[in-house]
């Protein structure tokens, strides 16, 4: 599960618990109000609701979630026991009641009494479990089947790592998947134990390693005193491209014994990360992402239709053309676009090499033979690009984001800085689109990448769609 859905799911469950301690609160105090006065639902309703009781009822929630973030509900809990969660969940209800009931002496709030709170506090408790628990089957299903899997690569093979190794493997449900292991030499003892996971490179290699595989999180689990100079090389590399570091936090190998309802993956792991995008600003943009491409694929809709008769009576060959390319994390998707060239034009594309008019690994040639006449206009309109709007649907691209490149290109990378471009999704349109596109150098283009991903807000990318319109119909830069 990427970041943003998994900040979602979390800032989702914590609008539910406001929601839910909302309710409780107003069932509690209508099943608890006193008998005498018999009054009905409906008469209860009708009563005029002073300010006091107002800010008295706002009040109780904001102490609600503030004690439920203050006693970490909302961290991770992967690793946690369920038994351990719940326990969390009673404490962080019973506080929270306690401090309610206060409040409500102190605004003189009659309604409440003890057996409205003791009311309250089992029905909120009651839904809170009931919700944990269904969240985590939930989740424990999606994850057993493979879905949102996260590629976890671990440092050192010493015993604190591989006990930790082991307890990740043996729990699928957790939602990782151990590529493998760095070091100089295998030091954990019986492989068969993690199911011949190998080490995939020593540290010397790791560098070399990182720039060509698919890995979300690093883990460094070396001896620091031995090793320091070594993983903190790893973790410069790691910042360096915009990979997720995590460190085990026992780090000095303290022999005391660590209860298993404390294993918890805040207490267990440290962790490092390189995004500078907030939840909300990055929900809108994904949200905005959805809704243009249905709205822009709808309606030029006529336009793709005639787009596709045009190149099928241009020449002989399939409408959309897909391509392998690098996406977020290194991840390789199939890009569409509609097809601008002959057939089998990539094969013919090593014998072009010595005509390539771009800067860097990139390959791109002006007045490239291999294009066809219905191609070349629709690579000065960037009509051709259409397509990908399907990648946007998908979740493989944004529209604004760095360019995805081709496998081959990616190849060509000598510096390490330019691969912190794959730690976002890649988009249809950026920085590089509305600066020159082609006719910049590559490294002014990587430039351009990294300021984007360093400034990024919904401001930019608002500035850079209005800015790639005019850029488009002029058809500037594109070749």
């Amino acid at each position: 599960m990427d970041l943003l859905r998994r900040k979602f799911l979390l800032n989702a469950f914590k609008l539910f618990d406001v929601l839910n301690a909302g309710f409780c609160l107003i069932v509690s105090i209508v099943w608890g109000f006193d008998k005498s006065i018999r009054m009905s639902f409906h008469q209860i309703a009708e009563l005029k609701i002073a300010v006091n009781n107002i800010i008295f009822f706002l009040l109780a929630l904001l102490i609600w979630t503030t004690i439920y973030s203050y006693l970490n509900l909302y961290r991770s809990k992967r690793l946690d026991k369920p038994v351990k969660e719940i326990l969390d969940l009673i404490q962080a209800s019973s506080i929270g009641c306690l401090l309610i009931f206060f409040e409500a002496k102190l605004f003189s709030v009659e309604v409440i009494d003890s057996y409205t709170i003791i009311l309250f506090l089992l029905l909120s408790t009651i839904i809170g479990i009931t919700s944990r628990i269904i969240l985590r089957l939930f989740l424990r299903v999606v994850r057993v089947r493979g879905r949102n899997l996260r590629h976890m690569l671990i440092i050192g093979t010493n015993p604190r790592a591989i006990k930790f190794a082991e307890k990740i493997a043996s729990a699928p449900y957790l939602g990782y998947q151990i590529i493998g292991f760095v070091d100089n030499q295998w030091f954990g003892g019986n492989k068969d134990n993690l199911k011949r996971k190998s080490l995939v490179c020593d540290f010397d290699s790791f560098q070399s390693y990182i720039r060509n595989s698919i890995v979300d999180e690093v883990i460094i689990g070396l001896p620091v005193k031995s090793l320091y100079d070594q993983a903190s090389k790893i973790i410069t590399t790691c910042e360096e491209q915009g990979i997720n570091i995590r460190y085990l936090s026992n780090l000095f190998d303290v022999k005391a014994p660590i209860s298993g309802n404390c294993f918890s993956d805040e207490e267990l792991l440290i962790h490092i990360t390189h995004k500078n995008m907030d939840f909300y600003p990055s929900f809108i943009k994904k949200t905005m992402d959805i809704i243009l491409s249905i709205v822009l694929l709808i309606v030029f809709l006529p336009l793709l239709a005639i787009v596709s008769i045009a190149i099928k009576i241009d020449s002989p060959g399939a409408i959309i053309y897909s391509q392998k390319r690098i996406g977020k994390n290194k991840r390789i998707f199939k890009l569409y676009k509609f097809r601008t060239m002959y057939e089998n034009a990539e094969k013919k594309q090593a014998d072009l090499e010595s005509l390539n008019e771009a800067t860097g690994p990139v390959f791109k040639i002006e007045n490239d033979p291999r294009v066809t006449p219905v191609g070349k206009y629709l690579r000065k309109t960037s009509i051709d690009e259409l397509p990908q709007f399907i990648n946007v649907l998908k979740g493989e691209m944004s529209i604004v984001g760095p360019r995805p490149l081709p496998v081959r290109d990616y190849k060509g990378f000598r510096e390490d800085w330019h691969r912190r471009r794959f730690s976002v999704r890649p988009g249809i349109t950026c920085l590089w689109q509305v600066n020159g596109r082609s006719s910049i150098p590559f490294e002014r283009w990587m430039e351009l990448d990294m300021e984007y991903i360093d400034k990024w807000s919904l401001w930019l990318d608002l500035k850079i769609i209005l800015k790639t319109i005019p850029i488009v119909l002029k058809g500037a830069g594109a070749f």
